[in-house]
């Protein structure tokens, strides 16, 4: 894939439009926006990327997108959604009204690019710098970054969201399929859990929570190969495609 020409930023006047009638003083994505611009350029990852073949969703907005991403806690699924549905997101990436987003699996191969490249700092040196040029930080002050730590967060939300929805898939297939055997083994609380797709919930933001979300989809899922492997559950059962999946 290759990096198309410097991108041109300027928000498209329906978006802006649109935006400030819904939000007439703005909100923190839209605030941001107005202060900074687009925080990042296409030249800053053109190394990423080969010098051939088709073009590349442009990586200063993709950049942008996990910026966001990891301030509002989002899965890749779910910034993706964000991309395509939300005024103010589109705002902030300066896209069109019309755009129809990306799929999510484009946000996991650049942030694969990033961390095999060990470009992680761009993001928040660039921010730093940002954050000086508009005086909100003082020479010989001290700051941190941590630029691992964001890209570690985004992609600990999208495993959960992984696990979370192999293990409610798999109860789908058993429901439409086997639905005798999985009324015999179906905990009660795994109807609350799991009935709708789990980008459709807020990942939690706290360690501590995201630890506890991840224990319990751990249980739910030994809890049900467990049943799966039961010497009396019947081949039919153990063969669905669902279950070879989260085996």
């Amino acid at each position: 894939m290759t990096v198309r020409a410097p991108l041109a930023y300027t928000i498209p006047e329906e978006t802006a439009t649109l935006a400030r009638s819904i939000v007439p003083h703005g909100n923190l994505l839209m605030t941001i926006t107005d202060t900074f611009g687009m925080l990042f350029t296409n030249d800053q990852f053109a190394h990423l990327f080969s010098s051939t073949g088709q073009p590349a969703c442009d990586p200063a907005r993709l950049a942008m997108v996990l910026v966001l991403q990891y301030m509002e806690g989002l899965s890749d699924r779910q910034a993706a959604d964000a991309v395509r549905l939300r005024i103010d997101w589109k705002y902030a990436l300066a896209l069109p009204l019309a755009h129809r987003g990306f799929d999510a699996s484009v946000l996991t191969e650049f942030r694969q690019r990033l961390s095999s490249d060990d470009a992680q700092c761009l993001f928040l040196d660039t921010l730093l710098a940002d954050l000086h040029r508009a005086g909100f930080v003082k020479a010989r002050g001290i700051q941190r970054t941590d630029s691992t730590m964001i890209l570690a967060n985004i992609r600990l939300l999208t495993r959960l969201e992984l696990i979370g929805e192999t293990i409610r898939a798999t109860l789908n297939q058993l429901a439409s399929r086997e639905p005798t055997w999985l009324r015999q083994h179906m905990h009660p609380e795994w109807h609350e859990r799991y009935a709708e797709r789990i980008n459709n919930y807020r990942l939690p933001k706290a360690k501590s929570a995201r630890h506890a979300l991840a224990t319990t989809y751990g249980a739910d899922g030994f809890a049900l190969l467990t049943a799966l492997t039961a010497p009396d559950t019947p081949r039919t059962v153990r063969t669905l495609p669902m279950v070879a999946t989260l085996w």
